[in-house]
């Protein structure tokens, strides 16, 4: 397999981290996925904005391009034989002393991979998945907003729970706040909606502001549907009409049962996919230029 290390491509045993690097002793360091259609990534430019600001925020002098990284991106995947692919950017701050440093981080490394997107059942969009409650909290953020950055204990921990208690296959695990607000899946963001009325969590919960999270929202404002951020408990997910949750690489995916850390199962809905989940997957596709 192929990598892009700073700007190049080459054999992945050729791509080598220095163990003084401190996105590897300390987890300075962040990352983006997203995936392409058409061969063209997807929303890079949001992607982008976001790795930039959060390089700002930890003194990682990293400013990405978004035309370096489309060419650097094709030449990637060609080398791989990949007319679509399934892309993570990451950036790590780079070699620097054994211990805390004070100033900024002068020399980060840059890293892409990709590899073939995941097959998925069309059905999933109708059938929908299983949402399951887990005991593990929403860790706080790194600072005021959740970076998307290296520190991915919460997440694996999550996904050990998932696996551990049984969960029925492609069941996505819902993380609470320590407070016991809803905040997000293992790798998604959650919405729900009632009477019409779109929520989702708001972004003080700590969750990870989502790229396709703040393209759904957008959608739903062109349309005229209302949507509002705030504070949600499990209670409320259980008395929605629709439950759906968003990353960059399945979009939109309904949720039609809900299983607490009883065991209780609830269905959603009449067990199918809601008018506004498939209203949005629909606009959110022809947003894609599909």
């Amino acid at each position: 397999m192929n990598v892009g290390w700073n700007g190049c491509v080459k054999p992945q045993e050729e791509a080598v981290i220095s163990v003084y690097d401190h996105g590897f002793l300390y987890g300075m360091g962040l990352f983006e996925t997203f995936r392409t259609y058409g061969g063209q990534p997807y929303l890079l430019e949001l992607h982008l904005e976001r790795l930039a600001a959060g390089c700002r925020s930890l003194g990682i002098r990293y400013e990405p391009d978004a035309e370096e990284l489309r060419r650097w991106l094709r030449e990637l995947m060609a080398a791989n034989g990949l007319a679509e692919a399934y892309v993570r950017l990451t950036v790590t701050a780079g070699e620097d002393i054994l211990g805390l440093p004070s100033g900024d981080y002068e020399s980060p490394n840059a890293l892409l991979l990709v590899k073939s997107l995941p097959a998925t059942n069309p059905e999933l969009y109708q059938a929908g998945r299983e949402l399951v409650q887990l005991s593990t909290l929403r860790n706080t953020p790194e600072g005021e907003v959740r970076l998307k950055s290296l520190h991915y204990m919460n997440n694996i921990v999550a996904k050990r729970e998932l696996t551990a208690i049984g969960a029925s296959q492609g069941a996505e695990g819902l993380m609470l706040t320590r407070e016991g607000w809803l905040a997000e899946g293992i790798v998604s963001n959650l919405f729900f909606a009632r009477a019409g009325q779109l929520r989702t969590p708001a972004i003080s919960t700590g969750i990870l502001p989502g790229i396709t999270r703040r393209r759904v929202l957008e959608l739903a404002a062109r349309e005229g549907l209302p949507a509002e951020e705030g504070l949600y408990t499990w209670h409320e997910l259980a008395g929605a009409d629709e439950v759906w949750v968003t990353n960059s690489i399945q979009e939109l995916v309904p949720i039609t049962a809900l299983r607490d850390q009883n065991g209780h199962v609830h269905k959603v809905g009449d067990g199918h996919a809601g008018p506004i989940t498939t209203r949005l997957l629909g606009l959110y596709r022809e947003d894609t230029n599909r």
